[in-house]
């Protein structure tokens, strides 16, 4: 059984320390399991940057996990893959017919941009591995759109809607003549809605409000507690700040300066499975280890699981074309990269890191989130701060991930 050994927590403890004196971040967190329980969990830093008065940040502290969502909407669907209820092979436009006849755009800007008609429809499993051709517009070819919010998330106008889902796909599709994506289903990769509209799948398929199928099939089920679409009061209490990074790398209190998503929980009425989640980095480990757990690692039998072993199981087997692959590794800057049915994969060793066969993803606002069955562990690492891609926060959670190795001790 993977353990911590005393020098590596130390060491771990030691730099965490030094971080937060530093000043260079937000306040973190840090968190490992084996397959049985919690090895290692640390945290530094304060609620609100650059304030001592509002608290220090601790294990149950809540954070907005953006993409981190992504992985909880893949789980949601494969239950309902799990009971038979949804396959994989159906059409989306089944579901929501303003995504029959897709249009395939050449470029992630669609003002002006060419396009054509696809020739195949998008099929639920084009959702779960991510080859659906819906993609984020201008945030794929990292240009200025990668530091702000998704448009479409941040607006507010679309949970005051009649029929918010509706509205919601129809500010995505705008006044083209079809729903755009880049390429034909099935064939590449690109980052996009695909695990919102598995959300909107889930909420058709059960008759739930998706924060109503998570909170009975995953979150209470794995005592989830701080686990919510719904940022209620109880948990505002309890939440980190999000700091802002300027262009002269100095960092300020949150205010509004970028628009994101509705956090008013009266006001929010569409569940997006690609963003939409708040939880503590510590309940969210609880998933990770539940999903090792039914993976097989300990070999014994799991308690209630919430989805099939053989349904685990190909979260870990790549599902991308070699295209896709390569499409993959350089959105992510990640050699060797593929995607199962819920996370991204890694296909080769990570210098001083994760092990080949590591699934793992993270969210717009600095969290991450891994399983790593070789090393027998899973991981949490999380910030608060935008805009996005926080190279001081890169460079911190890379030297974090690599001190957490060092420390693992395999022998027990």
């Amino acid at each position: 059984m993977t353990t911590i050994t005393s020098n590596g927590k130390q060491a771990l403890d030691a730099f965490i320390e030094e971080t937060e004196k530093s000043g260079q971040v937000p306040a973190f967190v840090v968190g490992v399991s084996n397959v049985d329980e919690e090895i290692y969990f640390n945290c530094g830093g304060f609620n609100v940057v650059n304030d001592p008065s509002s608290g220090k940040v601790t294990p149950d502290s809540i954070f907005w996990i953006c993409s981190q969502t992504k992985f909880v909407a893949s789980v949601a669907a494969l239950i309902l893959i799990d009971q038979g209820k949804l396959s994989v092979d159906t059409p989306v436009y089944e579901y929501f017919p303003q995504l029959r006849n897709p249009i395939i755009f050449d470029s992630t800007t669609t003002k002006g941009a060419s396009f054509r008609p696809a020739k195949n429809e998008i099929l639920v499993k084009h959702l779960l591995n991510q080859s659906s051709g819906m993609f984020y517009p201008g945030i794929n070819e990292r240009t200025e759109g990668s530091v702000a919010m998704v448009e479409v998330y941040a607006d507010k106008e679309t949970h005051a809607a009649a029929d918010p889902v509706s509205d919601f796909i129809s500010r995505i599709i705008g006044d083209l003549p079809g729903f755009p994506i880049l390429f034909e289903p099935g064939t590449d990769f690109v980052y996009g809605f695909s695990c919102d509209f598995l959300g909107f799948i889930v909420e058709k398929v059960s008759g739930l409000t998706l924060e109503e199928f998570c909170q009975v099939n995953i979150f209470q089920p794995l005592a989830m507690e701080s686990a919510s679409f719904l940022l209620k009061p109880e948990l505002r209490s309890r939440l980190i700040d999000l700091a802002f990074r300027a262009k002269d790398g100095s960092l300020h209190r949150w205010a509004d300066q970028i628009v994101i998503t509705e956090q008013d929980p009266e006001k929010v009425k569409v569940f997006m499975g690609g963003v939409g989640i708040y939880c503590s980095m510590r309940d969210y480990l609880k998933l990770l280890r539940h999903v090792m757990q039914i993976n097989g690692a300990s070999g014994v039998a799991v308690e209630n699981p919430i989805l099939k072993q053989e349904t685990v199981k190909q979260m870990f087997v790549p599902a991308l074309s070699e295209k896709g692959a390569k499409s993959l590794s350089a959105f992510n800057f990640t050699p060797g990269s593929q995607w199962g049915t819920a996370m991204a994969i890694c296909t080769q060793d990570i210098p001083d890191g994760r092990r080949k066969g590591t699934i793992y993803w993270g969210g717009w606002a600095g969290t991450s989130h891994f399983i790593d069955p070789e090393s027998g562990i899973a991981g949490v690492i999380g910030t608060q701060v935008a805009p996005n891609g926080d190279l001081s926060w890169i460079q911190t959670s890379i030297k974090l991930s690599q001190l957490l190795y060092s420390a693992l001790d395999k022998a027990h």
